[in-house]
């Protein structure tokens, strides 16, 4: 007798166990969510894209549940369109006028046209400055024929921009000495006089260009707005501004342009409720941005869709719908 009670004691001990292994077991059989890994393509380290894509990465990170963003330092804009169409990367900083040339296959993407590009935000202008010297004569671009003018690197944004915004005064390549120079080059090539003018993409005040005004008379030339509207109609990526009074020394009076605008790319591969939720996210927290880098003072959801040059994402058609 006392066998079986011990043995039924023993079983009731087992039973009681393996409920309670059994209740863990329950609590296990929650799993985590699965992880959404978002790459982001900026530009190199000392540039704007980098530490701007940091802060959007950091947003995610805190505000969509289950994300894992990271970004990562690139070759910028060209070399972005192509890890993005490669699935190298969800996300890109692209500037405009090079994600329409890409969608449409022009310019650099010749014969190279990428399918499925779209937009999820224009963000802040990346102004096509156009700089001389005061003793140089110009004052209109109308001026330059016959001098030699620095169009940016071969097959390079700013050089398509040179190309387009002479070309709305009548001005071909065949009435100017090009010269193919990059910012650094166009800049050292003013200052020792071998140039006339110069253009430069990027935000103002550029650097290059504040450093040849510290010991010369700089002299910004503009385009004047019936030459941007006809600009815009025909390259609808272009936007107008004003170059503020005092922006380089000595510059006493505002100057109209034009620029182009950095931006968020992805492809349709992206689906648009995550779209949503990265637009929400980023215009919910611009401080964020704007405390990585002073460009994002201008990245506002008003401005969201100026300039967008390609298809832009559901999801993010959906936000910037809302009031």
């Amino acid at each position: 007798m006392k066998k079986l009670l011990a043995f039924l004691l023993g079983i009731m001990v087992m039973a009681t166990m393996i409920a309670g292994c059994g209740g863990g077991d329950k609590k296990d059989d929650k799993k985590p969510a699965a992880q959404k890994f978002i790459n982001i393509a900026t530009g190199g380290t000392s540039g704007t894209y980098f530490p701007l894509g940091g802060a959007l990465a950091d947003i995610l990170n805190k505000n969509i549940p289950g994300t894992n963003a990271s970004a990562q330092s690139t070759g910028a804009s060209v070399a972005n369109v192509n890890l993005l169409s490669q699935g190298k990367v969800e996300i890109a900083f692209i500037q405009n006028d090079i994600a329409y040339y890409a969608a449409n296959g022009t310019e650099m993407f010749k014969g190279k046209q990428v399918a499925g590009l779209q937009g999820l935000a224009t963000l802040y202008p990346e102004t096509v400055q156009i700089v001389t010297l005061k003793k140089s004569g110009i004052k209109s671009v109308a001026d330059f024929k016959g001098k030699r003018i620095a169009v940016g690197a071969a097959g390079s944004g700013t050089e398509a921009n040179a190309r387009q915004i002479m070309e709305a005064y009548g001005i071909k390549y065949d009435d100017i000495k090009v010269q193919y120079l990059s910012f650094g080059e166009a800049a050292s090539a003013l200052k020792d006089g071998n140039v006339d003018a110069a253009f430069v993409t990027a935000g103002h005040p550029t650097a290059a260009i504040q450093d040849i005004a510290t010991q010369n008379d700089v002299v910004l030339v503009p385009v004047d707005a019936d030459k941007a509207d006809s600009l815009i109609k025909k390259y609808p990526f272009y936007t107008k501004l004003v170059i503020k009074a005092g922006t380089y020394p000595k510059q006493d009076a505002d100057v109209s342009a034009v620029a182009v605008k950095c931006m968020l790319a992805v492809t349709d591969k992206m689906d648009a409720d995550t779209a949503y939720a990265i637009a929400k996210a980023l215009y919910g927290n611009l401080d964020r941005m704007k405390s990585a880098h002073s460009a994002a003072n201008a990245i506002s959801k008003d401005t969201a869709k100026d300039g967008m040059s390609i298809k832009l994402n559901p999801g993010a058609e959906k936000f910037f719908n809302e009031k």
